[in-house]
């Protein structure tokens, strides 16, 4: 179950992160908003992932959040805010994947 947590925190970070990039192309009430939306996932990332450390290796859990969090900030900037997707890039993306799996497979809980 905390492994599901801790996809969830993952999600969590990416939206945070979408948000945040949201607010370079808004200004006055609009941007506020976005900061506000970035605060509370910022918030529910965190305690999610407190939540799942609980049970879970530190360094495993802490490393897939922020793997979660770096793989889906790159697909949204990629498909949502129109970033190049080269090939090295996706390359990269590929390896942090594989790097995501490989720790949850050696893990011990």
């Amino acid at each position: 179950m905390n492994w599901i947590i801790l996809i969830v925190a993952g999600l969590f970070e990416v939206a945070f992160a979408f948000c945040l990039g949201k607010t370079k192309d808004s200004s006055g009430n609009e941007m506020y908003l976005w900061y506000a939306g970035f605060l509370i996932a910022l918030c529910i990332s965190m305690g999610l992932l407190i939540k799942a450390t609980q049970t879970l290796p530190i360094g495993t859990a802490y490393a897939v959040w922020t793997g979660i969090g770096a793989v889906g900030t790159v697909l949204v900037g990629i498909f949502i805010f129109k970033e190049t997707a080269t090939f090295l890039r996706l390359l990269f993306l590929f390896t942090l994947i594989g790097s995501i799996i490989g720790l949850k497979a050696v893990s011990h809980s």
